[in-house]
């Protein structure tokens, strides 16, 4: 067990050199390179102390485990450690293990009515889900920067929920989905900039535009399947973003778009402290002070309706026969067909509305960044998406809210420490790989119940 512990402790400290133990700094002069071996001493002590006590569980001695854990939690109050997000997570993971090895302590009847409690709780989570959402921008905690948080995980809810369509319902892996959430956002900038469009006006003009392109991507690559699918799709993905960086007269290329439209309210005052003559401000329509917050808090919840909205769509459609059709494509293509389903028009019919809440997530965008680039919308973006659907549970709606607060809430709540933030994301996949690899919610029950 310790030859294995260290071995597992070697790799850590092989893989985080370059990862923790340099850093690159900014100087007068140029960039400087520095190093942090007493974070990367701690973070090897980490994983030698986790893996030998996950060993010692599978090998038995689960009650030394547990001592082991609650001294390593212990030592985070009591001896000073080079880094406080090391310290956060050697409390986190020895909870983990030990309530890993206090479970096995307790043997399998309390750990079962333990989950007969749990299980109607799961019930309400999806209500509980959106009481929480609508009452967040009120809530003590709730400043600017955690509705704008909430936005941005709203934004990817909502790009999800477009894909789970794709990919969750048909069956179709798109790698390039990120080309609709360019489309919709170039389409909202221009229209709102160039032509003086506002943003409830460029938002159906935006989900058209990325409909159209999904058809238009649909028409000859639907032929294809599995890995060569895939491959279309992502360079459908990157030819976006070059287009959208070389075509200057239009996109203006890699210095971007600024001062792009934000949303009134409904048309009948704006959220700034002297409107333009013939308008009205927000506050002076309700009789109260200014204050900036308040168009953040508004956009919150107009992604938080268009979110909703998707899924209401999503959950209805499902059970109709062209969601029905879906799932029989996925499930086997071969068989759908012979049932007479017509696959090309049954895929175009996912692709096109998949595209048009991509669409819409574009032009949420935009009203949250105010200023885009061709920058905005690389491959990683797609990745993160693909991710929240995969990891969430291919076509669970549930499942996509649930890992969209994960690999994208941890992140954000990790941002003040800007060196380990990403690997607060790295660490979220891999544990949900390592404990849930179907997904979150690896089971949901069929559209259609023969009875």
């Amino acid at each position: 067990m310790l030859r294995d512990a260290a071995v597992a402790a070697l790799a850590a400290g092989l893989l985080g050199l370059p990862l923790i133990g340099f850093r690159l700094l900014d100087q007068s002069g140029g960039e400087g390179l520095t190093t942090r071996w007493p974070e990367l001493a701690a973070a090897v002590a980490l994983v030698f102390t986790g893996r030998l006590a996950l060993l010692l569980i599978d090998g038995g001695a689960v009650r030394v485990a547990l001592l082991i854990m609650v001294a390593f939690a212990a030592s985070a109050f009591f001896v000073p450690w080079p880094a406080q997000f090391l310290k956060v997570v050697a409390v986190g993971g020895a909870a983990i293990i030990a309530i890993r090895a206090g479970l096995i302590l307790a043997g399998p009847r309390p750990v079962a009515l333990a989950g007969g409690a749990i299980r109607p709780i799961g019930r309400f989570l999806p209500w509980l889900l959106v009481l929480f959402a609508l009452i967040l921008p009120v809530l003590p905690f709730a400043d600017r920067g955690v509705v704008d948080v909430g936005i941005l995980i709203l934004t990817y809810i909502l790009l999800g929920w477009g894909l789970n369509i794709v990919t969750g319902l048909a069956g179709l892996l798109d790698l390039g989905y990120v080309a609709f959430l360019a489309i919709g956002a170039y389409t909202t900038a221009i229209l709102g900039t160039q032509y003086g469009l506002s943003f409830w006006m460029c938002l159906p003009f935006s989900a058209l535009s990325a409909s159209a392109a999904g058809i238009l991507l649909g028409f000859p690559v639907l032929r294809l399947r599995g890995d060569y699918f895939a491959i279309v799709t992502l360079g459908f993905g990157e030819i976006i973003r070059i287009v959208a960086n070389n075509w200057r007269s239009l996109t203006n290329g890699s210095q971007g778009i600024n001062n792009l439209p934000r949303p009134t309210f409904f048309g009948l005052a704006d959220f700034t402290g002297s409107p333009a003559p013939g308008h009205k401000a927000f506050s002076t329509l309700f009789g109260i002070p200014y204050s900036p917050i308040h168009r953040v808090i508004f956009l919150y919840y107009v992604v938080l309706a268009l979110a909703l909205a998707v899924n209401i769509f999503t959950l209805r459609i499902r059970r109709l026969p062209i969601g029905r059709a879906w799932e029989a494509l996925r499930e086997d293509e071969i068989a759908a067909q012979a049932l007479g389903i017509d696959r090309r028009r049954i895929k175009l019919a996912a692709f096109a509305i998949g595209a048009a809440w991509g669409g819409i997530a574009g032009a949420v965008f935009d009203a949250r960044q105010g200023f885009i680039t061709p920058e905005s919308f690389g491959f990683l973006e797609s990745a993160v998406i693909t991710a929240i659907v995969v990891l969430g549970g291919l076509g669970s709606q549930l499942g996509i809210v649930l890992a969209a607060l994960v690999l994208i809430g941890l992140p954000e709540l990790f941002r003040g420490l800007n060196d380990y933030r990403m690997l607060a994301f790295g660490a979220a996949m891999i544990a949900i790989m390592l404990f849930r690899p179907r997904g979150l919610i690896a089971t949901r029950r069929p559209t259609a119940i023969l009875k």
